[in-house]
């Protein structure tokens, strides 16, 4: 069984999906469609297509092809974390770094359902949230986490193994992965990592400080971090872009390397280099 799973916002009636299942089906595969965000605005989907739950198909599948851009793909990502069903992304987005395909080279996934590809393995990350010595959230994060006012300035201080890394008065901080290293930690000055690397990034966002830097630290590490002086401003944490908890003053926010990892298929179009360099230029 393939998962074909559209961002129906991005694949306006479905067009690329269509494509994708009549390819699939003529070359002997069977398939079901697994839309992503439709559940609260069911009209999106063409009354013509049967489709199902991706969530119910996880232990049939062989490969799920994402069709949208990188947000589609970390939801696809956040249903599929405890499966080692690899996914292979067809980008509608506006950049697109975790999606090996283009729209036009959609051939391609009928090699890749054949099991013609190269698996890019990407590191997730533990996160929880504590306040007053309880844990109250556990999330896992494929591309980051971050801790941000509501309009706000808010302090934070990040620890690694209780010594002190950072700390400074800004719009917030961002823990992110590899592969989340191309995404807000990049546009808040952070490098750009190879995604199959094992690293956690530490990048302040808009820091109230001329010596706040990003820093890259090692996959055993732990980190935690503290939202301190809120004292009326608000603040929350957000993992892969979903808002999960409103913070308090003194949370602590810690993340560590996963057990878990993200297979994602790579059909050996072209290098990370190449489309690092084509997406950015």
């Amino acid at each position: 069984m393939i998962a074909v799973c559209p961002n129906p916002f991005r694949d306006l009636e479905l067009k690329i999906t269509r494509e994708a299942v009549r390819l699939l089906e003529d070359a002997g595969f069977e398939t079901a469609i697994c839309p992503v965000f439709a559940d609260e605005e069911p009209e999106v989907i063409p009354a013509d297509l049967p489709v199902r739950k991706l969530g119910d198909l996880a232990g049939n599948c062989s490969l799920a092809i994402v069709v949208g851009g990188d947000g589609t793909i970390l939801s696809v990502a956040r249903t599929l974390h405890d499966t080692a069903i690899p996914l292979l992304g067809v980008n509608l987005g506006t950049k697109g770094f975790m999606a090996y395909l283009e729209p036009e080279e959609l051939s391609h996934i009928i090699p890749a359902a054949r099991g013609e590809y190269r698996l890019s393995r990407r590191m997730l990350l533990n996160v929880e949230l504590w306040r007053e010595g309880v844990c109250i959230h556990r999330d896992l994060a494929l591309n980051d986490a971050v801790l941000h006012g509501y309009g706000d300035v808010i302090q934070t201080t990040a620890f690694c193994k209780g010594d002190r890394i950072t700390s400074f008065s800004g719009d917030g901080i961002i823990l992110s992965t590899p592969t989340g290293s191309t995404g807000y930690s990049m546009s808040a000055g952070g490098p750009i990592v190879e995604p199959e690397a094992e690293n956690i990034l530490i990048s302040p966002i808009c820091a109230h400080t001329m010596v706040a830097r990003t820093f890259v630290l090692g996959p055993n590490s732990v980190v935690s971090v503290k939202a301190e002086k809120l004292h009326g401003r608000r603040a929350y944490l957000s993992v892969d872009g979903y808002q999960v908890a409103d913070l308090a003053n003194g949370d602590i926010v810690t993340v560590s390397r996963s057990e878990h990892s993200i297979p994602m298929v790579d059909p050996g179009l072209r290098s990370f280099y190449e489309m690092a360099y084509e997406k950015l230029t």
